[in-house]
């Protein structure tokens, strides 16, 4: 019957994505990640045996329900913001998702297995790479954050950063599916023996061998460098209620108040949340501002301490400065000024650092391609705060305690993007403070993704890791990437660790995302390669 060979893709794709979804962390299943795109390699080598027509079109409908059912089954939470803007990023991410897909299936079309299956790791690793790197990033399925919770599999990392285990994963679910594939074959049977063998035989060597030298790397592996000792603050204020209400001065009390529960002589850093001060203060009235003022009388009650905390901060142009992109006018004047989403270091000498959040996330903190895509304004996620695009920082840099340790800000959505951080330890830091306000999403399986995300990022670097969120999950991890302390969501909190300082540099700081370029230097090939063909298949 014809419906019966659909009805089969239809369930193929579905199982695809369901195995995404069943293997992904928080409370994933790990090891299904490793056969759970086989099914859609099957859709993809049965259209092609049957010459179906335009299987081009079909295959792209069959990966868009399986990336779909994966997207929603996983971040599902992002309506929390708002449901058109939650729809439009589910829809967005598994289309692109599925173009990787086509592309592969194209190339394999036209000419052979081996091409097409070696496209297969390049188109979808490139995928991943330009998807850190413009407007519309949204890399929070990159496939080698699906093992986050699993570091004693992945501490290689530091070689690779998560791109690598993306390659691990593509390639043991291409192998399984060899070995599946000869299985079914129509060889006889002896030759379908010996493929199997070697496939089956491949595909356990690709995944026992770097899980046994993760082992190895995770049990020699001590943390390195001085000690620190830093307090964590989790004030837990109602984002949607309370945090943008006017109640700035109750929060600093409620901050100070939980600070002081284990803040003594010993410590070095306090570090708050992303707008722990919320209201909008301008920077080049900072100094006189009355919450900044109230901050520095209690650091000075400490002997050597500095702060790191979140703010929502303003920035006005000068008459004859150029413009960002991002910048607003003033109502009824011709002056300019930008809004920040800001870190601050502040020491006891009353010396003050900013750093601007420049990983912005599309449609909450930024418009991207305004002239496309100014349409989908009124879709915006609304996070509260301040509305609008907001300025960035060009440039990295790290921010230096009185005591002259380095530390890299990453705030919130930053924490996601290994080579976007990567800059600040060739910039010599020492240490990584994530502040975030994970509130947002409620508590859903997003907080609890973004926690286990930073456990990556303490690998790829060798840095421990001290995270802040208003509320979510705070903590701290060590340079194995070993939870050391965390909180519980939705609770008020402070909590204390002694931290190593780590200078030396891994060699993914060094090259970072080398994987993701050199699949994208191969997948541009591989499409001209397709589109050569085509012109020549028209003459």
């Amino acid at each position: 019957m014809k419906w019966i060979r659909p009805l089969r893709y239809f369930a193929f794709s579905a199982l695809s994505g369901l195995l995404l979804w069943a293997g992904w962390p928080e409370n994933g299943f790990t090891p299904l990640l490793f056969f759970a795109l086989v099914p859609l390699l099957f859709i993809d080598a049965e259209l092609i045996h049957h010459s179906r027509p335009r299987s081009g079109l079909k295959f792209f409908g069959y990966a868009f329900l399986s990336m779909l059912i994966w997207n929603t089954a996983t971040t599902w939470w992002i309506y929390n913001s708002t449901v058109e803007g939650g729809i439009f990023a589910l829809l967005f991410n598994s289309t692109l998702m599925s173009l990787a897909w086509l592309f592969f299936h194209r190339i394999r079309k036209v000419f052979g297995p081996v091409p097409g299956y070696t496209s297969f790791i390049f188109f979808w690793i490139a995928f991943e790479y330009l998807h850190l790197r413009w407007d519309l990033s949204w890399p929070w399925l990159t496939l080698g954050n699906g093992f986050a919770t699993k570091v004693t599999w992945i501490q290689w990392y530091e070689y690779t950063g998560a791109l690598g285990g993306t390659l691990w994963m593509l390639l043991s679910n291409l192998l399984i599916y060899l070995f599946a594939k000869s299985i079914f074959g129509t060889h006889e049977k002896r030759i379908r023996f010996i493929n199997s063998s070697i496939s089956l035989g491949s595909a356990l060597l690709l995944i026992a061998v770097p899980i046994a030298i993760s082992h190895y790397l995770y049990n020699h592996r001590t943390d390195q460098g001085p000690p620190c000792r830093v307090v964590v603050i989790q004030p837990n204020v109602d984002p949607y209620n309370e945090k943008f209400s006017g109640t700035a001065n109750e929060q600093i009390s409620r901050f100070i108040r939980l600070a002081n529960l284990h803040t003594d002589a010993r410590t070095d850093f306090v570090v708050g949340p992303e707008t722990a001060m919320p209201d909008g203060i301008w920077e080049d009235e900072i100094y006189y501002h009355p919450q900044v003022h109230r901050l520095l009388k209690w650091i000075n009650g400490y002997p050597h301490l500095n702060l790191v905390i979140g703010l929502s901060s303003f920035k006005a142009f000068e008459p004859k400065e150029e413009l960002s992109e991002t910048a607003r006018k003033f109502t009824d004047t011709n002056a300019y000024y930008d809004a920040f989403n800001t870190a601050m270091l502040m020491d006891r000498f009353g010396a003050i650092q900013l750093y601007h959040k420049s990983r912005l996330v599309p449609g909450v903190e930024k418009m991207p391609y305004p002239k496309v895509f100014s349409f989908l304004e009124k879709y915006a996620l609304k996070l509260g705060g301040t509305s609008g695009s907001l300025g960035v920082e060009k440039v990295r840099h790290v921010l230096v305690s009185s005591e002259g340790v380095a530390v890299a800000p990453a705030i919130c959505y930053e924490s996601v993007f290994g080579d976007f951080l990567a800059t600040y330890f060739r910039k010599g830091a020492e240490l990584l403070f994530i502040i975030t306000n994970d509130g947002w999403w409620k508590d859903s399986p997003g907080h609890r993704q973004h926690f286990q995300y930073a456990r990556l990022r303490a690998i790829e670097f060798r840095r421990c890791v001290a995270r802040s969120a208003n509320t979510g999950i705070s903590g701290f991890i060590n340079q194995r990437g070993d939870v050391l302390q965390q909180t519980k969501f939705w609770t008020e909190d402070s909590i204390a660790e002694t931290l190593h300082r780590n200078k030396k540099m891994t060699f993914y700081a060094h090259y970072g995302d080398y994987i993701g370029f050199v699949s994208a230097f191969f997948s541009a090939l591989l499409l001209l390669l397709l589109l050569f063909r085509y012109f020549v298949s028209l003459k």
